[in-house]
C-alpha cells in the first residue's frame, strides 16, 4: 500500500502518518525501487492502534509509550491516567458550567465573574447603599485571583459581613466625605473599625498580599481626604497587627 492508500484505509492525513515518521512513532517502511513507501497489513494495524489511542486524548509521547514493547508503564496504566485526567476536566468543566448559569440568570449590572467563595461572603452582606461599604465590597475581587489565598479570607470574613453593626460604621466614614482632615471624628472611627475586625482575619490575610507597592497611596487616592485619613490610620493599624 501507498501513503494515500493506508491513511485512506485506517482514517488519517497522509500528513499525519508523515508526522508519526518524524517523531518515531511510527517506523519508516522499505521503500519500492520507484522510491515510494510499500506499507503492510502490520503497518496498518499499528498505525490504526495509533489513531485510537490519539482519539482517546494521550499524548504522542503517551501513545509511545503505550505502544513500546519495553515501555516503562503498561498499556491499562496509561489509560488509567487518562481517565483520572480526564474526571478531572470533567469536574472542571461542571464548575465552569454552574458559573456560566449563574452570570446567565443575573440580572443587568450583575454579571461581574466571581469566585463561588467571594460571591458567598457578598451573598451574607446586608443590602445598602453606603458608598463606602460598596467600595470595600468591591476591593475584595482584588483577593479573587487564582492563587491568591482568598477563599480562606472570605471565610473568616463571614461574621464580619453579615453583622449590621458594620454598616454603621460605613455610614459614618460615609458622613466625613466633606469634612476636613483634622475633623475630631477621625480617630474614634478609625480605632472603632480596627477594632471591629477579629483577629483571624489577620491570621488569613495572604502573606504576598499585604504589601504592595503603590497600593497604598492608590487606595487612598479613591476617598475624600478625611475618609483617606480614616482609611491610612486603618490600614497602618492592620499592618502592625498583621506583623505581629
Amino acid at each position: 500500500m501507498r501513503i494515500g492508500e493506508i491513511a485512506a484505509l485506517v482514517g488519517v492525513t497522509t500528513r499525519a502518518i508523515r508526522h508519526y515518521h518524524h517523531v518515531g512513532l511510527l517506523p519508516e517502511p522499505e521503500r519500492r525501487p520507484n522510491g515510494y513507501r510499500a506499507y503492510s497489513v502490520r503497518d496498518a494495524v499499528l498505525l490504526s492502534r495509533v489513531r485510537r489511542l490519539t482519539e482517546l486524548g494521550l499524548s504522542l509521547d503517551e501513545v509511545r509509550d503505550a505502544l513500546a514493547d519495553d515501555a516503562g508503564r503498561d498499556l491499562a496504566d496509561v489509560l488509567e491516567e487518562l481517565d483520572a485526567d480526564l474526571a478531572r476536566q470533567e469536574a472542571g468543566i461542571g464548575e465552569r458550567r454552574r458559573r456560566l448559569a449563574v452570570l446567565r440568570a443575573a440580572g443587568p449590572g450583575e454579571t461581574e465573574q466571581l469566585s463561588p467563595a467571594l460571591a458567598a461572603l457578598l451573598a451574607k452582606a446586608p443590602p445598602t447603599a453606603s458608598p463606602a461599604a460598596m467600595k470595600d465590597r468591591e476591593h475584595l475581587t482584588l483577593l479573587d485571583a487564582p492563587g491568591s489565598g482568598g477563599r480562606e479570607l472570605y471565610a473568616v470574613l463571614g461574621p464580619l459581613a453579615a453583622d449590621p453593626a458594620l454598616l454603621t460604621l460605613y455610614e459614618r466614614l460615609d458622613a466625613l466625605a466633606e469634612a476636613p482632615t483634622d475633623d475630631p471624628r477621625i480617630p474614634a472611627l478609625a480605632a472603632e473599625l480596627v477594632a471591629a475586625v477579629p483577629d483571624e482575619v489577620f491570621a488569613a490575610v495572604p502573606a504576598e498580599g499585604r504589601v504592595v507597592a503603590g497600593f497604598q497611596e492608590a487606595l487612598l487616592a479613591e476617598y475624600a481626604p478625611a475618609q483617606a485619613e480614616v482609611v491610612r490610620r486603618v490600614m497602618e493599624a492592620f499592618m502592625r497587627r498583621s506583623r505581629g
